[in-house]
């Protein structure tokens, strides 16, 4: 039963009869957008697979490690695939987990969603609510502990949202997961959330809050650098509340919002933090990709493709994040390189090169293909000499000879790209035709089977059977279709409407073309420019207190730390992209320096952390001995001395890469500690650090504790050789 609204407590025996209530979910097994069309005009979003498994069991599986004992899974668009789907995976026969369908082809939202299930009388107690697209390997315990301590005391404690640490980036104004930058305000005491924006105008450089916020608070934390990880624990009230406001449509633009500014019901919402643990909703094709590559580097542990745990096929890790699976074929002379995935039965041709991409099961892969940075699914043909760059590529696509798949294009299933044929970039490829008109609400991607879209003409002719006495025989539509993708194929090709091009960079697989890259920088620096001679720049995240005039406090320390932690992982990751995608320097530079502007750091900060990034690459490269360690040195320093020297503009800056590598001897990197000036010799000869900043660092040494000048002392001989020999030396 919901409790009455200005209840102060819980009886005894009202908390007993909680306690024996079994911990309960409801799962929205759909979207409720359009972010993955056309994919999801035939298949839902739950469905798809992730890193070959669908989405909605990393959920159900994580629910079931929770401690969930009952979940309730509301199904609107393509429900009867969603139901056959559970009906017949192992998740209806598992102890001590019972999982319940609800079916509804009328809802156009969640709150719909919610307001049908409040009218079943399912929901007992507090539930867990999440989507089908979530996954997590948090534990739940802390948060429902939190949760139900503070009902106890405060009936009005509606709902604790899960949130995490991410750093926005300053140009694009996003997540890593694609989401736009949020604003929250929390209450750091009590972490009360107060505030939810996900929808600034960055042109005006400032957000208001209601002087009211600050009123009864001694301070107030403003974030920009949290990401929502759509994982809530709710009280019953929180479904009477859906069934009270008809309103209420999104969960966090309607439903959060609303409670935030309405001070009459006095309803509160609460945020729980979490560390170590992962989090993530995918939201879009951006979000895909991320989520995808957090799994194959093992983020999400223990689920991760090597692990069983809904009874998915057996796949070995091997060295270099590669996971195989059993009955591969794969040629002797094809490449299989790193953070790649390969599902069981695949075929790879001759010289065949797939890097940083997963492969589905039953994916016939031909010869002197090139696959770089793509989600293949199950059973693609792709036949010989085809090129294919961050892509998604759906279940029983046909790629034939020659094809190219250009960054950013997404092929829905069963579509044929022809011999030759160049799919340009960000190109969405069906065998359903483009709706004429889209729907009105954004939130509307409800399309069942049969209603809730408009009527698409479809292709259900496969390319082997397209003679010319057949196609003779097509409407307009369908020979248009043929003839768009190329000699052979079969799909219609989707338009990107004005304006809408930019989205689609902001949400596909590819990364931002260096070019369009460049232009945000320049942009965002000239915006940085201009927002401080206005003063209209916005501090970065922390606590707003009245009696302070500065955020830069005692209490931030430890936050300016663990920044640059964030900061140097960061630029680890997108060096050993460049490294394995073999990204061009100048990339790589203009990558930085997004996370240089995003992280507020100095050419100093990014000449460290490429650097530590650099010799622990050396030392995870397989060696030996010492002498090994210096020829891994030597082939990366020699590869990227490049990118090294450009963060390094003056003898300061050369000076404080030596005490880093000082400071990785003693902690991280010990390895290197009995070859420091070896590799110091080698960082001189290949003309990265001067033969000056070598000899500040030792006189700045001289005057230091014994204890300090461990590696100056090591270094004595190099150093009497740059003061005494002659410059030709």
């Amino acid at each position: 039963m919901v409790q009455k609204k200005g209840a102060t407590r819980v009886s005894e025996d009202a908390e007993e009869e909680l306690a024996r209530v079994p911990l309960q979910a409801i799962l929205l097994a759909d979207s409720f957008a359009q972010k993955f069309r056309p994919i999801t005009l035939e298949r839902p979003k739950v469905l798809l697979p992730l890193v070959n498994i669908p989405m909605i069991d990393y959920t159900l599986a994580w629910l079931e490690s929770a401690g969930v004992e009952e979940v309730f899974v509301f199904c609107c668009a393509h429900s009867r695939q969603v139901t056959d789907y559970l009906t017949n995976s192992k998740w209806f026969s598992q102890p001590n987990f019972s999982i319940k369908t609800i079916e509804s082809h009328n809802c156009v939202s969640a709150g719909d969603a919610l307001r049908l299930i409040y009218e079943q009388h399912v929901i007992h107690g507090d539930f867990v609510l999440i989507s089908g697209d979530t996954l997590s390997n948090m534990s739940l315990t802390q948060v429902l502990e939190e949760h139900k301590e503070r009902r106890k005391k405060d009936s009005n404690a509606v709902m604790t949202m899960v949130i995490k640490k991410s750093k926005p980036s300053p140009l694009t104004h996003q997540s890593r997961l694609g989401t736009d930058e949020l604003f929250m305000a929390i209450d750091p005491d009590t972490n009360q959330l107060l505030y939810y924006e996900d929808k600034a105008d960055h042109l005006k450089g400032t957000i208001s809050l209601d002087n009211l916020l600050l009123a009864d608070k001694s301070s107030v934390s403003l974030h920009n650098d949290k990401q929502d990880c759509y994982i809530d624990i709710c009280s019953p009230e929180v479904l009477s509340l859906f069934t009270d406001n008809f309103d209420y449509q999104h969960l966090r633009r309607h439903f959060v919002k609303g409670l935030l500014v309405d001070d009459i019901m006095g309803y509160k919402i609460f945020t729980h933090e979490i560390y170590s643990s992962y989090a993530a909703r995918i939201d879009n094709f951006r979000s895909y990709d991320t989520i995808s590559k957090d799994i194959i580097q093992r983020w999400t542990y223990p689920f991760v493709p090597d692990v069983q745990f809904i009874g998915n096929s057996s796949t070995k890790l091997e060295r270099l994040g590669m996971y195989r699976a059993p009955g591969i074929e794969q040629s002797r002379s094809a490449q299989i390189g790193p953070f790649t995935v390969v599902g069981n039965g695949s075929t790879i041709g001759n010289n065949t090169k797939i890097s940083n991409s997963v492969v589905g099961e039953g994916c016939n892969i031909g010869s002197k293909v090139s696959i770089e940075g793509c989600y293949i699914w199950h059973n693609v043909t792709i036949e010989d000499g085809c090129t294919l760059k961050h892509a998604i590529v759906c279940d029983g696509v046909i790629i034939k000879s020659g094809a190219v798949l250009e960054p950013g294009v997404v092929l829905s299933f069963k579509v044929v790209i022809g011999q030759q044929f160049v799919v340009p970039s960000y190109s969405k490829v069906s065998l359903l035709q483009q709706p004429t008109k889209q729907d009105s609400d954004e939130e509307l991607e409800y399309a069942d089977d049969s209603s809730a879209v408009v009527e698409i003409p479809s292709f259900n002719i496969t390319s082997d059977k397209l003679s010319g006495e057949l196609t003779s025989e097509l409407s307009e539509p369908q020979r248009r279709a043929v003839s768009e993708v190329g000699s052979g194929g079969v799909g219609y090709m989707w338009s990107v409407g004005e304006g809408d091009y930019e989205e689609e960079l902001r949400h596909s697989v590819a990364p931002i073309p260096a070019d369009k890259l460049a232009e945000v920088i320049q942009a965002a620096i000239d915006d940085m420019e201009m927002s401080a001679q206005d003063g209209n720049l916005l501090p970065p995240s922390g606590e707003l207190q009245a009696d302070s005039n500065s955020i830069y406090s005692e209490d931030n320390i430890d936050d300016i730390r663990d920044d640059y932690i964030y900061f140097e992982k960061e630029v680890e990751a997108t060096f050993l992209r460049a490294v394995h995608e073999n990204i061009k320097e100048d990339h790589v530079i203009l990558e930085v320096n997004s996370l240089r502007l995003s992280y507020n750091k100095t050419s100093v900060d990014c000449a460290g952390a490429l650097f530590y990034s650099m010799m622990k690459l050396a030392i995870e490269t397989p060696h030996s001995s010492a002498g090994d360690l210096i020829n891994n040195a030597t082939n990366v320093i020699g590869t990227w001395k490049k990118l090294l020297k450009y963060y390094l503009p003056s003898l300061d800056e050369e000076i404080e890469v030596i005490l880093k590598f000082e400071e990785m001897c003693l902690e991280s990197a010990r390895e290197f500690s009995s070859i420091f000036v070896q590799v110091l010799h080698l960082l001189y000869d290949e003309e990265i650090l001067q033969e000056d900043a070598i000899l500040n660092w030792a006189s700045e040494k001289e005057g230091a504790e014994e204890a300090d000048k461990v590696f100056l002392k090591q270094s004595k001989g190099f150093i009497q050789w740059l003061i005494e020999a002659p410059e030709e030396d």
